[in-house]
């Protein structure tokens, strides 16, 4: 087989191989936290509000655009240390709240 034949299989080949990764990681392959874009702007301040007046006490600790249960997810620390996800929707009407355990069962 001539060189540039093996040159052109092997850029074709490699190609593949970067282009299957990339489907790998857009497919759900990847962390979930690769694709978290958080809320900007004035946004940021009428999302914030809204989850705090929702909860009615606590600090923002951490936003998402385009969660995949609402709009907006408002992750509200509450005086307690306990956590609350706020589920808004375009408008910053509240959809739903969870409270956030980020802990593993103890299986004692």
């Amino acid at each position: 087989m001539r060189r540039a034949t093996k040159l052109v299989i092997a850029g074709v080949a490699a190609g593949a191989i970067a282009v299957g990764g990339a489907s790998y990681a857009v497919a759900g392959g990847s962390d979930d936290d690769d694709t978290d874009r958080p809320i900007t702007g004035s946004e940021l301040e009428e999302a914030s509000k809204a989850a705090l007046e929702h909860t009615g006490e606590g600090r923002v600790t951490e936003t998402e655009v385009g969660d995949e249960e609402s709009y907006y997810e408002v992750e509200v620390t509450l005086d307690d240390g306990s956590q609350v996800d706020v589920q808004l929707d375009e408008q910053l009407n509240v959809v739903s709240d969870e409270a956030d355990d980020e802990s593993e069962p103890d299986d004692d």
